[in-house]
């Protein structure tokens, strides 16, 4: 908890020392309309569906929209330098409220040129939302066999709904493959292929989040995020704090 305040703290202190040309920067990009957008997040912890990755780290994103498709790259890197993800993705919404689309799951270490029959160091994965009114239903498959230089078995599945209620919003979400694995299981030759074998699908991601926005001059604002959330799985739970730019 001290952790994550002083991290807050001084990432306040940095933007308060921004020259005010550079925070009236989000206000000239919205008025010029760009398809392409650049953010990032400044988070605690990066906990993705429930199981923690890494600690305090830095998520930026690039996204070029035009009508309801949009095409982007997302990524997290710790600052210890342990961890990196960087991640592409396409996805199109409906003006009904359906949404589809497709992420390729990488982390940065292993050969991005390999997408082989067997092992490959990434990860397909289909996405489908539904959003009407408040509440939101998502599902999400692996679609390669090969991911396990990835971290996937392939065929992964996870779900997850969630309500909002205004002031905070309630999520509730379960899977297998990666997000559930039980152990390092083996073969009875010995081998360690099986590291599937106590997969089974649970839930793994319930929690509660909030956001508000911090006023830092009279034409801007920093918007601060939180979850806590819990992984009834895992037995593990984690809160999370973080800044969007």
């Amino acid at each position: 908890m001290k952790t994550a305040r002083k991290f807050i703290l001084a990432v306040l202190a940095i933007t308060c020392l921004i020259p005010s040309s550079n925070l009236f920067a989000q206000e000239e990009a919205e008025e010029t309309s760009s398809p392409v957008s650049v953010s990032a997040d400044m988070v605690s912890g990066y906990v993705w569906r429930g199981t923690r990755f890494a600690g305090a780290s830095f998520q930026p994103t690039i996204e070029f929209t035009t009508g309801g498709l949009a095409l982007g790259t997302w990524g997290s890197y710790d600052y210890s330098g342990l961890f990196a993800e960087a991640d592409l993705y396409a996805a199109y919404s409906f003006d009904f409220g359906l949404s589809l689309g497709v992420t390729d799951y990488y982390y940065p270490g292993s050969d991005y040129s390999e997408f082989g029959d067997t092992i490959s160091s990434h990860a397909l994965e289909i996405n489908l939302g539904y959003e009407i009114s408040d509440f939101y239903l998502s599902g999400n498959y692996i679609l390669n066999n090969s991911a396990n230089g990835a971290g996937a078995k392939g065929g992964d599945l996870y779900f997850e709904a969630g309500y909002s209620f205004g002031a905070f919003d309630l999520f509730v979400g379960g899977g297998d493959g990666w997000h559930t694995v039980a152990g390092t299981g083996t073969k009875d030759d010995g081998t360690a292929e099986d590291f599937w074998k106590d997969d089974k699908f649970g839930l793994c991601n319930i929690g509660i989040s909030t956001s508000k926005e911090i006023k830092i001059t009279d034409s801007f604002s920093l918007p601060v995020f939180g979850q806590a959330i819990w992984n009834p799985e895992a037995k593990d739970f984690n809160i999370v704090v973080g800044m969007s730019f």
